[in-house]
């Protein structure tokens, strides 16, 4: 009997082993070879390319790039996305229509998106940059200087992905006992007190998981940085991803961009792994 149980999980063993742990073994062998255009082959370096990727200021600043980018963009998806849950959540007006409307922005590709958005981004032929002339605030270089350039990725993602933290905080509301909230009336709470006394505390656990899940998701940002700005201007708007991208893919530098890679997946780890801890720690209230 137990045989057969172990027969019936070896399909699913062999896809684990087939998409995952193969991949990750092939690509620990190649960070440690010198395979590139003119090397092509499996060739010990051992840490040859560690060493150098320690020394790439290019890569630590992509990394620091990638993480005020997906700090920023998730914390402004979640405060957004939180709101408009809050706003459909009660009876309101047409709030199935607008349900709905939300979630259009995530029904399309971030690529078809990026696209939409250099357009409208671009400072001659965009619709704008007119539109903020006609507010005196006067156009702006989006595409072209660097801060503007960093908040023209940031807005993209925010526009495509708040849609996502609704969906997923909406269903938590929905979820909620109504009991918490008739004895917040009942003792005279108002809105902001009942929020922050019942609402918010109720929701953490499910604030903590879609935050993470929205941070593991940012954390590998290319498309947008790939069609909106290509990196630029200069390597001002470079990702982690987009620039192991380059030394890859560009380059063909399959050895180091290999060590890149696995670097990027540790800090990633660590980095994702300590973020919950803390916020486990400070959203998700102990009810035993």
């Amino acid at each position: 009997m137990y045989r057969q149980k172990y027969i019936f999980l070896l399909p699913g063993l062999l896809v684990l082993v087939a998409i995952i742990l193969f991949p990750l073994l092939f690509t620990i062998r190649v960070s440690f070879s010198s395979w590139d255009v003119y090397n092509p082959g499996l060739n010990w370096i051992g840490g040859g390319n560690y060493a150098r990727l320690w020394e790439d200021s290019r890569y630590w600043e992509a990394l620091t790039r990638l993480s005020f980018l997906t700090v920023g963009s998730v914390l402004t998806q979640y405060v957004l996305g939180f709101g408009l849950a809050l706003l459909v959540w009660r009876d309101i007006a047409a709030r199935r229509f607008f349900r709905v409307l939300f979630l259009v922005p995530m029904m399309t590709t971030p690529v078809v998106m990026s696209v939409i958005w250099r357009t409208i981004f671009h400072e001659s032929l965009g619709p704008l940059n007119p539109i903020l002339d006609a507010l005196g605030i006067g156009a702006q270089p989006w595409l072209s200087e660097a801060g503007h350039a960093l908040a023209a990725v940031m807005i993209v993602e925010v526009w495509q992905w708040t849609p996502f933290m609704f969906l997923l905080l909406l269903a938590g509301l929905l979820s909620l006992p109504n009991e918490p909230f008739l004895a917040a009336r009942i003792d005279g709470a108002g809105p902001i007190r009942t929020f922050l006394s019942v609402t918010f505390p109720m929701m953490g656990a499910i604030s903590v998981g879609a935050i993470l899940i929205r941070l593991i998701e940012a954390s590998k940002l290319m498309e947008t940085v790939y069609v909106l700005t290509s990196g630029g201007p200069g390597t001002s708007t470079e990702t982690t991803s987009y620039y192991i991208y380059i030394r890859g893919m560009r380059d063909f530098q399959i050895g180091y961009s290999a060590s890149l890679s696995l670097t990027y997946l540790v800090v990633m780890s660590v980095a994702l792994t300590v973020i919950a801890k803390a916020l486990i720690r400070f959203m998700v209230k102990d009810r035993t």
